[in-house]
């Protein structure tokens, strides 16, 4: 029997939706399967670990900023709201959005990128393909009859709804405007087996509704989030929407970065409309004051953008929960050309101008040294699952997989400290 054969219980799910990868004892009936899901995502070393990684900026850079932890809770408390008034199960969508970043390695897209270059010959290196390898493989949990690890072993709805690109690499939609698969992909050649099975019954290439939900969570979080840092770290000030050449920027930071979902005119309306909002007030001066007055403009902005999307939703489909492959998130094109205008905002004054800094070369050459290091040194200078992986690899290839799931592993810090020990070693 199929899942599409089963009966929906009344929350919308049905028993294959809380199947697990291995099957495991029985458990007390206290939580629900998805509950439990949360609370092994919760306590993971791979979640404590975004507490020292990049989001945007540096997590040693400021007492303020964001870390990919701190990001990440605010993903799920957005994702869990949006996903409880469709009608989906909270935890199954708190549960991806908890999991989304756990596969970035450090450095956030910069090391991100230098690992894709080292992996090219190998299948590349995406940081949600590396989201489903933890996990599902490296993230220690649970271990299968036969020895082997399958990671957090969570049910097949919470690892669906983790699954941001359900297409291997260079296998996903076609850019209209460059006439190539899109870059992003989300699973590795070798995890194809635990992928095939979480994603049965599943429409090729489709996203269930809670991954929808996690996303746009995502997108929402990070384009407030990214600008009220920016914001209290003065490396932007709000009134340029108001200002001509700065407007210019905007949009074609959003060009260059996000492509043409949205036009250039779409873009300057949705200025217009952020503007006309009166969110904020001009002259940010870090006082308790402005800070409390930018903090409800973030609040503001995500409860525009998640109730539009909400209301658009429920239009479309009515009442009733609202699951996995029964409707699909309605986003109004409005409310995506004002999520893209503060991301261009993020790219224009920081992200961009970042890429010109001498530390964020620094940042790839050390993930360089630290992979090309570590294969020289291997199986010994790695830690000791990272050693086993190793020594169990079939191939050249393989081995190399398991060096760069080591390092993707790391935390901005330890990649540091590991850098200055292997590669630049003190002298006595």
């Amino acid at each position: 029997m199929t899942a599409l054969d089963e009966t929906l219980d009344l929350d919308g799910y049905v028993d294959a939706d809380r199947e697990r990868w291995v099957t495991e004892g029985s458990k007390s009936r206290a939580r629900t399967a998805f509950e439990r899901d949360r609370a092994r995502l919760v306590h993971s070393s791979a979640l404590r670990r975004l507490g020292a990684k990049t989001q945007v900026l540096g997590p040693s850079s400021d007492d303020f900023v964001r870390t990919r932890l701190t990001h990440t809770l605010e993903v799920a408390q957005v994702g869990r709201e949006i996903g409880k008034a469709l009608g989906c199960d909270p935890d199954v969508v708190d549960t991806a959005c908890l999991a989304h970043d756990l596969g970035h390695p450090p450095f956030g897209h910069n090391g991100e990128r230098a690992l894709a270059e080292l992996a090219r010959g190998i299948g590349g290196f995406e940081g949600n393909a590396q989201t489903l390898r933890l996990l599902t493989r490296l993230e220690p949990k649970v271990v299968a009859p036969d020895g082997t690890a399958v990671g957090l072993n969570l049910t097949r709805a919470s690892l669906d709804a983790s699954v941001k690109y359900p297409w291997r690499h260079l296998q996903g939609p076609v850019s209209a405007a460059s006439g190539r698969p899109t870059h992003k992909f989300g699973v590795y050649e070798d995890d194809l087996p635990v992928f095939e099975w979480l994603r049965h019954d599943a429409p090729e290439g489709r996203k269930c509704l809670e991954a929808q939900v996690m996303d746009l969570a995502d997108d929402i979080s990070y384009s407030v989030h990214d600008v009220e840092d920016a914001v209290v770290g003065a490396r932007l000030d709000l009134e340029v929407l108001t200002q001509p050449d700065e407007r210019d920027r905007v949009v074609e930071a959003v060009s260059t970065w996000y492509g043409d979902a949205v036009s250039d005119a779409e873009l300057r309306d949705a200025m217009d409309r952020l503007v006309r909002a009166q969110l904020w007030r001009p002259g940010f001066d870090g006082s308790r004051g402005a800070l409390a007055m930018l903090k409800d403009a973030t609040s503001q902005l995500i409860g525009r953008f998640a109730k539009a999307s909400q209301l658009a939703t429920r239009e479309r489909y009515g009442p009733g929960p609202l699951t996995r492959y029964a409707a699909e998130l309605v986003v109004p094109h409005e409310t995506l050309a004002e999520i893209l205008v503060l991301k261009g905002l993020a790219v224009a004054y920081v992200m961009a101008p970042r890429e010109l800094e001498p530390l964020y070369h620094r940042q790839r050459e050390m993930l360089t040294d630290l992979v090309r290091v570590l294969s020289d040194r291997a199986p010994l200078a790695l830690e000791p699952p990272f050693a086993a992986d190793w020594q169990a690899a079939a191939n050249d290839a393989a081995r190399l997989r398991v060096v760069v799931d080591q390092v993707a592993s790391l935390t901005d810090v330890s990649a540091a400290d590991l850098h200055a020990r292997l590669v630049h070693p003190p002298r006595h």
